[in-house]
């Protein structure tokens, strides 16, 4: 950990924000000096509740009031020295920002000072200002009145949505009384939290952002925070506004609470799409719904229910897609978006926009169009930016899919750590070659196993021939990132190769297409070009919400026509240069090309 002497050194710059950023890391460092996760948790309450302890007085000493924070066991124990003083002193600077940005700063060191489990357990990533901002403006514009509505943040972490609200509830009552205006704020505003500190914290950011109010009021503010999980808690009400960055992560269900949200779940849960059922059942009729989750729920096969919930009870009124994932959520790798639903049933459009977080306190947004939204579950359809609102709407006009093709789309059958006695570095009379993710490349397909734990063969029994594959198909990689220069990365398995080691076995993190051959209208070869263009991967992308390039996504993909493939094969087998093939896929996807 550095001294509180390094620490002086870094309040000497001049921005408040690279000031903190310096103390979040010095608190991470002193963090992971921790021995166990019991001890890290344990220090990073006690050291967040000293920064809002800090925090609450330096705001109390600037509007002279001896009003102390609620009561935490927290605030009362001892930590080093040294680790005292850098909370001391975080306290002092965030008191330095505006007052609905200290339950993110906040909760952002506290976050990153917890294990890596908890905080996954949790699901605790709180949210930037600027989107904050711009969830509020949009929960306003799909109806919500700030002025009387009710609202509630049933996953609230430490205040990022609450403080904010309530700010806004004050402004929309100028003329109201400091002591009406308290008493309506607590009459209207729940949040609910899992973890108690974090509960904790939430009361008292809420309190410090309307400091002033409960001053002229002499009144305090009462506690608005439940602690416990609100996919448990029952007779909580119905209200105006749901709203929140609610946890997300698989989780495995009791049968209750899988009988509970049966109507939202297909297959693995996720924890924000239990969330987001949960908001449909405490949004009043003509309610909103404001959420910031990932985006995976557009287009994955596991969210298929929950997609036809959202359409039958609501209208999506507004989706903003998160331009940039890096810097905005500590250690989140998830594509993120901010989409607003009103509990009514309308067929209109939902406006799709692009969000970029501009610093701590702003933010930049494109509009990019109007989407109709599918009432079927399928997947949605959607673009990421303006260039792209044209080339989606062409899709919607593409019925054909593979399997209109003859091919199909499964995972690779081999679970490889599953199989670890099977598993060999030589090739044998009883082995196979086994097929990694590393060996389909940008250039095709390469044989290959240099990535750790990998071996290149297999031996398998022969009570498990479902295992091989014989027959020439398409391999396609099973994760890929937005930030690639393809999503869609194909190679063609050779059926020289295959009759060459009378077969291989295909490992889970690629996926099959399949040809069958009583029916395919064109040959493996051209659906592998045909995946390999730029048209098709900006295609896949309007539909992946995810680092996951799933069968179900694969299969959902929009294509040319069959007569159209077909003229495409005719090309390929005359052996025509790629980009050709690229200018053909493109016209056959409504591009104008030159």
């Amino acid at each position: 950990m550095r001294t509180a002497l390094a620490l002086q050194d870094v309040t000497q710059l001049n921005n408040p924000l690279v000031r903190y950023h310096a103390c979040k890391a010095m608190a991470k460092g002193f963090a992971n000096s921790r021995t166990s996760d019991e001890q890290r948790t344990q220090d990073a309450r006690v050291f967040c509740a000293a920064i809002i302890d800090s925090y609450w007085h330096t705001l109390c000493k600037r509007y002279k009031s001896r009003m102390k924070p609620k009561s935490s066991p927290y605030i009362m124990q001892e930590i080093e020295p040294d680790a005292l003083l850098l909370a001391a002193e975080t306290g002092e600077l965030i008191a330095q920002f505006p007052v609905e940005d200290a339950g993110y700063l906040i909760g952002s060191i506290y976050t990153v000072m917890l294990p890596s489990s908890l905080r996954s357990s949790l699901g605790a990533y709180y949210t930037p200002p600027p989107l904050v901002s711009r969830l509020l403006d949009l929960a306003e514009k799909a109806g919500f009145d700030f002025k009387k509505g009710t609202a509630i943040d049933p996953a609230c972490g430490g205040g990022a949505f609450l403080a904010p609200v309530a700010m806004r509830m004050i402004k929309s009552m100028p003329k109201a009384s400091a002591e009406w205006t308290l008493k309506r704020i607590s009459q209207r505003l729940r949040g609910i939290e899992i973890d108690p500190f974090a509960a904790w914290m939430s009361c008292v950011i809420l309190e410090a952002s309307i400091l002033p109010l409960c001053i002229e009021a002499k009144r305090r503010l009462p506690n608005l925070v439940t602690v416990g999980n609100a996919l448990n808690v029952s007779d909580m009400g119905t209200f105006d506004l749901v709203i929140g960055n609610p946890p997300y992560g698989r989780t495995k269900l009791s049968l209750e609470m899988r009988d509970t949200y049966s109507r939202s779940l297909y297959g693995h849960a996720n924890l924000y799409g239990l969330f987001t059922d949960l908001a449909l059942r405490l949004a009043a009729d003509n309610g909103v719904v404001a959420y910031l989750t990932p985006t995976s729920f557009l287009g994955g096969q596991y969210f298929k229910s929950l997609r036809e919930l959202l359409t039958s009870e609501t209208t999506i009124k507004y989706i903003d897609f998160i331009s940039d994932r890096n810097g905005v959520f500590d250690d989140v790798l998830q594509e993120t978006l901010l989409t607003t639903y009103k509990k009514e049933r309308s067929n209109q459009s939902a406006n799709i926009s692009l969000v970029m977080p501009q610093g701590l306190n702003s933010a930049k947004v494109e509009k990019i169009g109007n989407v109709k939204i599918p009432k079927s579950g399928e997947p949605w359809v959607l673009p990421r930016g303006t260039a792209e609102a044209k080339f989606i709407a062409n899709l919607a006009k593409m019925p054909t899919r593979l399997i209109d093709l003859g091919y199909r789309v499964s995972t690779g059958q081999l679970v490889w750590n599953r199989h670890k006695d099977q598993l060999r570095s030589m090739p044998s009379k009883n082995t196979l070659p086994l097929i990694w993710a590393e060996s389909v490349t940008s250039e095709g397909f390469k044989f290959s196993a240099t990535r750790r734990n990998h071996v290149p063969y297999i031996a398998l029994s022969a009570k498990k021939p479902h295992l091989v594959t014989r027959k020439s198909c398409i391999l396609l990689q099973r994760t890929t990132a937005k930030e690639q220069v393809r999503r869609l990365i194909p190679a063609l398995l050779p059926q020289n190769f295959l009759d060459e080691h009378g077969g291989v076995v295909v490992e889970n993190h690629l996926n099959i297409i399949h040809c069958d051959n009583l029916s395919a209208a064109v040959s493996p070869k051209t659906i592998c070009a045909l995946l390999n263009t730029e048209a098709a991967d900006r295609a896949f992308r309007g539909i992946s919400g995810s680092v996951a390039v799933s069968a179900y996504e694969v299969n959902a993909l929009p294509l040319p026509t069959v007569d159209q493939i077909l003229k495409l094969e005719k090309l390929i087998n005359r052996g025509c240069h790629k980009a050709t093939i690229e200018r053909k896929v493109s016209e056959f996807y409504g591009e104008k090309t030159t």
